[in-house]
Formats: C-alpha cells, structure tokens, sequence
C-alpha cells in the first residue's frame, strides 16, 4: 500500500494505481510498440530469428538511433570476473567528467562522463534521478554541479535510485545524511542490495539504507511535480523508470528516463524474457502518455552530453534536442526489446 509522509517543506504521496498491464508484462504478452514486428515468444530460436530480430532493431533505430544497436552486439554468457569489474570501473570512473548542463527548465545533468545523474527542480525542492558511483563523485559532481547551474543541494529532498547497482546507488547514502534526503528504490532491489548484490566492489559507495520502498505505479510528488514510477525488470529485476514532466521554450514535453539498459547479468533468460516485456509494455505507455522524451543514466544511450553542448551553443528558440518526438520513443524502445529478443534467441541455441 502506499503511504503518506510529511515534513514541514513537503508531502510525499506514494499513489499506488492499479495497472491492468502488470499481468500482461509478467505473462510478456504486452502490446508490441511501433517497429517491431516480431513476435515475444518465438517457438524455435534460431541464427535465423536471431538477424531477423537485429534486422528489426536496425531497421526501427533507422539514422536517429543507432547507438542502441550497441544492445544487439552479443552479450557474454557469464557476469564479469571480479578483477575484470574492478579495472573496467576504475577507468570508468577515471574518465574526466563532462561539465553540468541544463537540459530543459527544470531538468539539470550533473552527472560523471559514463554515468548519469538528473536534478528535477520543483516548486519545493529537488529531486533527484541516481547518484553516480562514490560519496566523492557526489560531493565533486552532484554537489559541485548542481552549485554551478545555480541549485542548492540542501534542497535536495528525494534521490530515486533506478537500480540496485553501485554506479547509480554509490553516492545516495552521502546525500541522505548530509541533507536527510529520502531515498527511493524498488522493493526487489531494496532486498537485493540488502542480502546479495549482484555486483559487489570495494570501488563503490556501500548501498543506501532501506528508506522508501516503491512498486510499479507509485508517485514521487514534491510541490509542483509528480513522478511515476513504473516497474521496468530486466537489467535488475527491480529496475524502476520515472515518468514526469519537463519544460522548454514555453512548451510542456513528457520525458521517461529508461532505468536499465545493458545485458550484464549473464545467461539469464527469464531476465530477457522481463526485459522484452518492458519495452513492450512502455512502448504502449510512451504512446498512450505522448512521451516525446527518452532520457538514460548512461549518457552513451541517450548522447546527453552532445545533446548538452548544443544546448549550450544554440540560441534560445532553437528547438531542444533532447525532444525526440513520441514515435521515435516507441522505435527507441522497440530497438531496446528486439535486441533483447536477439539475445534471447542466442542464449536458446
């Protein structure tokens, strides 16, 4: 059930809503969103199936969207070594940061160059989208980003984890502490972090504790703003990805930040199998709500960081380049679910 909790700033509503596409995306017979053509289920996978499927997501990417035809590459059968995840962060991590950027009136990056983090800005404070990888990467580019668009991070009041991973989780309980920030994250990837996570490094920040658990359908509301969050499994299978509005020029746009993208958790195809189902699932959701907007917490996926320098150098009334239209959002989520559907079939050989 959701619940109310107050301070003398704010008012959280968790409004659970009960959403009749629960069952088909457990049952991963969603309705298929535009560009895709294949069916979920295919009874005999096959090397054919597997291009038919990459034929589909190149196809439906066209010349707008092809850096998420990375999904399509194949994925290794088995999770990486610990010194492997080890090295692979560390040069991550290393990488000198991009500097902050306004993406739209009240939408903030100030996120690492591999990973992302987002400032909603409210009527009553900020929320915040994930909280990159250390209590220092926090500090230097949450914090000290947030400072240099003009933002106070003591206003911040929520951090939304996506996922129960250490590159979004790393720095939320720094941010909880020093701001009593409240953090928000799926009841599955609550446990997960809580009894076995899924990939454990030293390099990373310890998880957040156990503060606001959420299920598919909750809101975040903070003043003037309202976030959905709906349940998207695969990469974890508590990833969750927010829905909310944002602004530019004047003009109101519906903006999703899809919370897990990569398949990084080996042979595991009931986690494909929820994948598929999500993107299928929110294909219909993007269309249903006009979702023009699909933002990432990796800024590979969503080219946040070229779509910021251009923010930056163009005038006011040029159109934002982060408004990609709702039907380039549902081929986006199409490509995302085909691919899926190629490993899929890969793993079945």
């Amino acid at each position: 059930m959701a619940a109310q909790r107050k301070n003398s700033k704010n008012t959280l509503l968790l409004k659970t809503t009960a959403l009749a596409a629960v069952a088909a995306l457990a049952q991963g017979c969603a309705q298929t969103p535009a560009g895709s053509t294949t069916a979920s289920l295919p009874a005999s996978p096959s090397e054919a199936s597997v291009a038919a499927h990459v034929a589909t997501a190149t196809r439906a990417a066209s010349t707008d969207l092809k850096a998420l035809l990375t999904l399509c590459q194949p994925a290794p059968a088995a999770r990486p070594p610990q010194d492997a995840l080890d090295k692979s962060l560390t040069g991550f991590i290393n990488r000198p940061a991009p500097p902050p950027g306004q993406a739209f009136d009240n939408l903030y990056f100030v996120g690492a160059d591999w990973v992302s983090a987002w400032a909603i800005k409210t009527s009553q404070g900020i929320i915040l989208i994930d909280a990159l990888n250390t209590q220092a990467e926090a500090a230097a580019l949450i914090e000290g980003g947030m400072r240099k668009l003009g933002l106070d991070p003591a206003q911040i009041r929520y951090v939304i984890v996506t996922h129960g991973h250490g590159d979004h989780y790393g720095g939320a309980g720094y941010l909880a502490q020093k701001y009593r920030a409240r953090v928000v994250m799926s009841e599955a990837d609550w446990t997960m972090t809580e009894t076995r996570l899924e990939f454990a490094t030293p390099i990373w920040g310890a998880p957040p504790k156990r503060d606001i658990s959420v299920k598919d359908g909750d809101r975040i509301r903070l003043g003037d703003t309202s976030v959905t969050l709906y349940l998207t499994p695969g990469h974890t299978m508590g990833t969750i990805s927010p829905v909310f509005d944002v602004s530019a020029g004047g003009r109101e746009h519906r903006a999703m930040l899809w919370g897990g993208t990569g398949f990084n958790f080996g042979k595991d195809v009931p986690r494909l199998d929820a994948y598929i189902g999500a993107t299928q699932r929110m294909g219909a959701i993007a269309q249903s709500q006009r979702i023009d907007v699909l933002l990432s917490n990796h800024s590979n996926i969503d080219g946040s960081q070229a779509k910021l320098a251009a923010l930056r150098q163009q005038p006011a009334p040029a159109a934002n380049p982060f408004v990609l239209g709702t039907p380039a959002v549902e081929r986006a989520l199409a490509v995302m679910g085909e691919c899926a559907q190629a490993q899929r079939d890969r793993f079945l050989l």
